[in-house]
C-alpha cells in the first residue's frame, strides 16, 4: 500500500526530524514518497535521499522570500502524485507512533468501503520536545472532532471561522464536516480528483477544501487514536530553546522584503473564498454538484451564504454520515 506524503515546510527546523521519524515508526517504509517543499534559506540543513531511505524523496527547495504560502506549497507538493494508492498530508513539524502508516490505511480502508470517497482528517494532539526528543501528549484515546470555537460568529468583512478539536470518548470513526490541513489522509486519487488550489493563502484554507470535499461527495472522518502528533506555535513571543518558535511566513523580518506582501495574499485569498461561495469558481478548484451548501448548512450547521451558524456547528457529538458517494 503506497502512501504519497505531502511536506510543505517554511524554515522549519524540524523538517529532518518529522522525516526520519516517519520512516522509523512506519511498518513499511519503503511505500513510502516524501513529496517535500522545502521554502527555507541556503543555510537551512539540506534534505537528502539518505534521510528518509528505504522511502523515496522527491523535493523542491524554493527561497522563502518567493513563497507564496502554505496552499502554494502544498499544490506544488501534491503535483508528484505518482499513482500511490495512498495520500497523506502532513505538517513539517510532527512525531508519530508505531506502525502509524498501517493504522492509517487499516482504518481508511474500513471507513471507504462502507462510505465511498471518504478523508481521514483532524486537529491531532500535540507533542512537546524534551531532551530533543519528540514525546506525544495525547489528548484522548477517543476522537478529536472539529466544531466550532464556542460562541464565534461570522466576522463582518469576511467568512472565515475558527475551528477547534474537542475530544470525544468513542472507540469508532466520527463522521465530521471539518478538517485540519496538516493531517489529511485519503485515497490517492484525491489528488486528482480534488488538486490543492494554490491561489488560496492561509486563512480560509480548510474550509474551501472541506467545502470542496463536501460537495464532490467526499466525506470527512475523525478516527480514534489517531497515530499522529502536531508541535503547535502557540506563543508569539515563545523564546524557549528546547522548543523555539517558529518562523512564518508573514513575519515582518522575511516580509518586508517581498514584493508581494502576505497581506496581498490574504486579501486574494478572502475573495477567492467568496467566489467559490458564491459558486463562482469554475472548473477543477470550483464546487462540485453531489452536494450544495444548504446540504452542507443542514449537515454542519453552518450557512455560509447567509452568515447563519446553527447551535449543532458547536456541538462535539457524533452525527449521521453523509450518505454514500456514488
Amino acid at each position: 500500500m503506497s502512501i504519497l506524503v505531502s511536506v510543505a515546510s517554511f524554515c522549519d527546523a524540524l523538517l529532518k526530524a518529522t522525516l526520519q521519524q516517519a520512516v522509523a515508526q512506519a511498518q513499511e517504509p519503503q511505500d513510502l514518497h516524501f513529496a517535500v517543499v522545502d521554502q527555507s534559506p541556503a543555510s537551512f540543513v539540506e534534505i537528502t535521499d539518505a534521510d528518509v531511505y528505504p522511502a523515496r524523496l522527491s523535493l523542491v527547495k524554493i527561497d522563502p522570500l518567493h513563497a507564496r504560502g502554505p496552499c502554494w506549497a502544498r499544490a506544488i507538493a501534491m503535483s508528484f502524485y505518482r499513482q500511490e494508492d495512498w495520500f497523506f498530508q502532513i505538517d513539517s513539524h510532527m512525531a508519530f507512533d508505531p506502525h502509524w502508516d498501517q493504522q492509517l490505511v487499516i482504518a481508511a480502508i474500513q471507513i471507504v468501503n462502507r462510505y465511498g470517497h471518504a478523508a481521514i482528517s483532524s486537529y491531532p494532539s500535540p507533542f512537546l520536545l524534551e531532551d530533543g526528543l519528540a514525546v506525544p501528549k495525547p489528548t484522548t484515546e477517543g476522537a478529536l472532532v472539529h466544531v466550532l470555537a464556542p460562541g464565534l460568529q461570522f466576522p463582518p468583512d469576511h467568512r472565515f471561522l475558527r475551528f477547534e478539536a474537542h475530544p470525544l470518548a468513542t472507540h469508532r470513526p466520527v463522521s465530521g464536516f471539518h478538517l485540519g490541513a496538516g493531517c489529511l489522509f485519503a485515497p490517492g486519487v484525491i489528488t486528482q480528483c480534488l488538486p490543492y488550489d494554490p491561489h488560496f493563502y492561509f486563512h480560509g484554507e480548510e474550509q474551501a477544501y472541506a467545502l470542496r470535499l463536501f460537495s464532490h461527495g467526499w466525506s470527512i472522518w475523525h478516527i480514534p487514536k489517531l497515530p499522529i502528533y502536531h508541535l503547535y506555535n502557540e506563543k508569539p513571543d515563545d523564546t524557549d530553546a528546547a522548543s523555539p518558535r517558529r518562523l512564518l511566513h508573514w513575519d515582518k523580518a522575511i516580509d518586508e522584503h517581498r514584493r508581494v506582501k502576505w497581506w496581498d495574499l490574504e486579501q486574494a485569498s478572502r475573495k477567492r473564498f467568496d467566489a467559490l461561495i458564491e459558486n463562482k469558481l469554475p472548473g477543477v478548484f470550483g464546487l462540485g454538484s453531489y452536494f450544495d451548501l444548504a446540504d452542507y448548512a443542514q449537515f454542519s450547521g453552518i450557512d455560509y451564504r447567509s452568515r447563519q451558524i446553527h447551535t449543532k456547528a458547536f456541538l462535539t457529538s457524533p452525527r449521521e454520515p453523509t450518505p454514500r458517494a456514488r
